[in-house]
């Protein structure tokens, strides 16, 4: 039997995780990434380059109110953002598929408390700014025949296996 809301036991784990948006505009990705972010226990989104328009209906149908409770905020400069959140002890971990990124099921982040997962554009991924500054690049291993995938579902599968 399906447990309603109101049965539901939240789960916990001990990361202190922050989603950066790296100029992702969708108004479904945008509203995807903030009930991903609730679901996954996401202490705050940071959209660098673009701001989603919370007011709009497919954000916030999308986002099912989840936009009312997670915390968020803009910054013009993903650089500057990137190193404040190292200064402040977080390990940015970028998710995209390069030359040298490994399967994020292989990043070690036991040590890791406090986790900044880096998630790019949909169209563009992230760019090389923002790489240079992550500790890791880490992608998700795919078996077809496509390099990429919608950046909302990469968020969650990231964010699972840095949950687990």
């Amino acid at each position: 039997m399906q447990l309603t809301h109101t049965h539901h036991s939240p789960a916990s784990h001990n990361k202190e995780i922050i989603i950066v948006c790296d100029h992702v505009s969708g108004p479904a990705n945008a509203g995807s990434i903030f009930r991903l972010a609730d679901a996954f226990g996401v202490q705050e989104i940071i959209f660098c380059g673009n701001t989603p328009d919370v007011t709009s209906s497919r954000l916030r149908k999308t986002a099912r109110n989840t936009e009312r409770t997670v915390r968020f905020r803009e910054s013009e400069n993903i650089t500057t953002t990137l190193i404040n959140l190292r200064e402040e002890g977080f390990n940015s971990i970028a998710l995209e598929i390069d030359s040298t990124s490994i399967p994020i099921a292989e990043v070690h982040i036991a040590n890791m408390s406090k986790i900044s997962l880096v998630i790019g554009a949909e169209s563009t991924g992230v760019t090389p700014e923002a790489l240079k500054q992550c500790a890791v690049i880490a992608h998700i291993p795919m078996h077809g025949i496509n390099s990429s995938m919608n950046v909302a579902q990469a968020a969650g599968i990231a964010l699972y296996e840095l949950t687990r």
